[in-house]
């Protein structure tokens, strides 16, 4: 049930604390500057280890910087807390804030596991404030675009949804900080997978595309978790999500994501339909409907800045687009991830090691190439298949792909050095 919206807060400019402003934390800053300059907001307060210098702080006054969130709340009178730190503080830091009455914008995934997810969900709402999930995709108009056509029959009845991404990263990425590629980290979980973390809004895009995005929807999870690099987590995977709607039909939805690709490109999810299919490449906000009988149609849509919608929220009443609630299917995948045996090593064969794509010299500038991944993650997404079902006729597509395993915890291993090259 969702809470009932605070009382409004009409003194604009709204105090905003920020907690963990570099790595992904920069573009929270970016955003919050543009607010500034717009009177939405005003950065009170900055946590980090290191505080920022003026340089990086240009814009946006003297913000007061301590490494104590709690006292950093306090002491700047913060309305909204802006929380981009790793995966496994998430539920402390949000219930820190939401006992002191401070709302909330949470980076995703909100939670390493779904007990953690439950206890932040009944902490905020216990404490009535708000909360939103960072998961910018679904403030795109681009999505309600594609619901409304999909409800007007456009492409006839809905066959299954694909999601796609083929990213690449550096070996550097996963040196970039000690929860980096980690299931678990001194006895805590942390998920960070690339299903999970970097191209999880690929699955959550396509859940709300779908109808489908509370807990309740999700009626069954297959995964394939694979890894080129020597980490812990993921980096190469698919999963098919089972999901059930109120008016009783089903839905099917597979995702296929990698960290390996040889081109990096667009994420991007498509509807397919018995008469046409919708392709919504998210990070774009840009649509493309291909209808039986019609030419091609390419719409850009709008997007509501998710800190801007909860401002909005606490201002005027508005609905929050994302409330953790509606990240509860999500979650479901989070939690099968958690709990799924050990990501499957890829045999030496199956990937080649290749200058980044950031240039530079040197063993961290390197990456891992998944050999022929890019062709496989358009074909799941194309096929809804996992990576195991990919045949050519002849014989798999990806014979290192395992036949899925149901997801169930395996017992603790000690990591290859990270940023290893072979």
């Amino acid at each position: 049930m969702t809470p009932p919206a605070p009382a409004f807060d009409t003194a604009r400019p709204l105090p905003v604390v920020l907690a963990g402003a570099r790595g992904h934390g920069r573009w929270h800053l970016d955003n919050i500057r543009r607010l500034v300059r717009e009177g939405l907001v005003r950065l009170a307060g900055i946590c980090e280890l290191t505080p920022l210098d003026g340089d990086e702080l240009a814009g946006l006054g003297g913000p007061e910087q301590s490494a104590d969130f709690a006292a950093l709340l306090e002491s700047t009178g913060a309305r909204i807390a802006v929380v981009c730190t790793p995966i496994h503080t998430h539920t402390d830091l949000a219930l820190t804030a939401a006992e002191r009455g401070v709302h909330l914008l949470l980076e995703k995934p909100p939670a390493p596991s779904y007990a953690e997810f439950e206890r932040m969900v009944k902490g905020v709402r216990a404490a009535g404030v708000a909360c939103q999930i960072g998961f910018q995709s679904l403030g795109s108009h681009a999505v309600t675009a594609a619901r409304e056509l999909i409800a007007d029959g456009a492409i006839g009845t809905v066959r299954g949804i694909g999601a796609a991404g083929a990213w690449s990263r550096d070996l550097a990425y996963w040196d970039r900080a000690p929860w980096a590629g980690r299931r678990r980290l001194e006895g805590r979980d942390v998920v960070d997978g690339v299903l999970t973390n970097p191209l999880a809004h690929a699955v959550a895009t396509a859940l709300r595309i779908d109808g489908a995005d509370r807990a309740e929807d999700v009626a069954g999870i297959e995964l394939e978790l694979y890894r080129a690099n020597a980490i812990e987590s993921d980096d190469t995977s698919c999963v098919r999500l089972r999901t059930a709607h109120g008016d009783g039909t089903a839905g099917e939805i597979t995702a296929a994501v990698t960290l390996c690709a040889e081109r990096p490109g667009e994420p991007y999810v498509v509807v397919h339909g018995t008469g046409g299919r919708i392709t919504f490449w998210y990070k774009q906000d840009r649509l493309l409907l291909e209808r039986d009988g019609h030419a091609p149609e390419t719409t850009e849509h709008a997007r509501t800045d998710l800190l801007r919608n909860l401002v909005a929220h606490l201002t005027d009443g508005e609905e929050l687009l994302v409330p953790p609630e509606r990240t509860g299917a999500f979650m479901r995948l989070v939690e099968a991830v958690r709990t799924a045996p050990e990501p499957r090593p890829l045999p030496g064969s199956a990937w080649r090691t290749e200058p980044g794509v950031g240039g530079g010299a040197g063993e961290a500038s390197a990456r891992r190439i998944v050999t022929g991944v890019d062709e496989l993650v358009a074909a799941g997404a194309e096929e809804l298949a996992l990576y195991s079902e990919l045949s050519d006729g002849s014989g798999p597509r990806a014979p290192w792909a395992a036949p899925v395993a149901e997801p169930g915890r395996q017992p603790e291993r000690q990591p290859e050095r990270k940023g290893a090259v072979a």
